[in-house]
């Protein structure tokens, strides 16, 4: 009879074990071989490890918790406790997150670097008010133009099909007099394959990732900007946890944005080396086509100081100081 206690008491134990285990879901929108997505595990191992495997995150990568535009949403209501998102998706909600989506405005990864230390006070009073915080940043490789066929300017790119992932995309497509198609990145391979997508701006990354280079022969190396991905916190769900593990969350993310910086210069070269060994041709702009892309950066950043007012102003001049 005296085994009844024991029994009871291993039991109790064994749950409130369980009980104090907390566990999150990290939505991502990029495959689980991308640079962004490996840092997030590497992020969700060390929250384990620091923690005593008090908080358990699992990542569910390519988009399939949720699709890109639904992240910061999901987070935001409390659906996930945290998520990746690409900032500039979300311009037409706040300017600021469109920021680092401007062609020529931020071209190499100091100057990348300088604008997220511009953007972020905004970036944290925002998420603030709309019940997050956000963890930590890290900026994708520059971005080129992927094309089927040999351009020399903009005007060889009228009426081609365009992939636009974001409200900045999207605006690029009407200025250069493309037609624009909204293709997230888990949905790229098959616009490629299909015929929807002639043409798109993105890092080496993406191209390497969704083996464009099957479908698409050029890589223009325009280096025209750097876009973060940000992991955004449900701050909720942040404050629910104990002090201790609060602080290993903080760490970790301190550690991933460090890395991850770092991993996106690193992986820079070696996707542009990648995909010419799969054939495709990697090409510096001609001067009329960076002429061209800088004209309609320009005309961008009016028309977002515009829209930003006062706040955006600020952090341009912050920037550029």
């Amino acid at each position: 009879m005296k085994l009844v206690p024991l029994i009871v008491t291993a039991l109790s134990m064994a749950a409130s074990s369980v009980s104090a285990q907390t566990k999150w879901d990290l939505p991502a929108a990029y495959a689980a071989g991308n640079f962004h997505t490996e840092n997030l595990v590497q992020f969700a191992n060390d929250v384990d490890k620091a923690s005593g495997g008090k908080l358990k995150i699992t990542v569910h990568a390519n988009a399939s918790l949720f699709k890109a535009p639904e992240i910061k949403r999901a987070v935001q209501s409390g659906q996930a406790q945290l998520g990746e998102v690409l900032l500039v998706n979300f311009e037409n909600e706040w300017p600021v997150y469109g920021l680092d989506g401007i062609p020529f405005l931020a071209t190499s990864y100091k100057e990348a670097f300088k604008l997220y230390q511009a953007q972020k006070p905004a970036l944290d009073k925002k998420l603030a008010e709309q019940g997050m915080m956000m963890l930590y940043a890290v900026a994708w490789p520059p971005q080129g133009l992927y094309t089927k066929k040999e351009v020399s300017s903009v005007a060889d790119m009228r009426k081609i099909k365009w992939r636009a992932y974001s409200p900045s995309t999207a605006k690029i497509a009407d200025l250069i007099g493309a037609q624009p198609v909204t293709v997230q990145a888990a949905e790229l391979s098959q616009a490629l394959a299909t015929g929807v997508v002639e043409a798109y701006m993105s890092s080496g990354s993406t191209g390497f990732d969704t083996k464009t280079y099957e479908h698409l022969k050029y890589w223009y190396d325009t280096q025209a900007w750097l876009p973060k991905n940000a992991v955004l916190v449900n701050r909720k769900a942040f404050e629910a946890l104990d002090k201790a593990t609060q602080d290993a969350v903080m760490k970790a993310g301190a550690d991933a944005e460090k890395r991850g910086w770092k991993i996106s210069e690193e992986k820079n070269d070696f996707y542009k080396k990648a995909l010419a060994e799969k054939g495709m041709k990697i090409l510096p702009p001609s001067p009329k086509l960076t002429a061209d892309f800088k004209q309609v950066g320009g005309i961008m950043l009016e028309d977002w100081v515009k829209k930003a007012g006062p706040e955006g102003k600020a952090i341009t001049d912050a920037y550029r100081k």
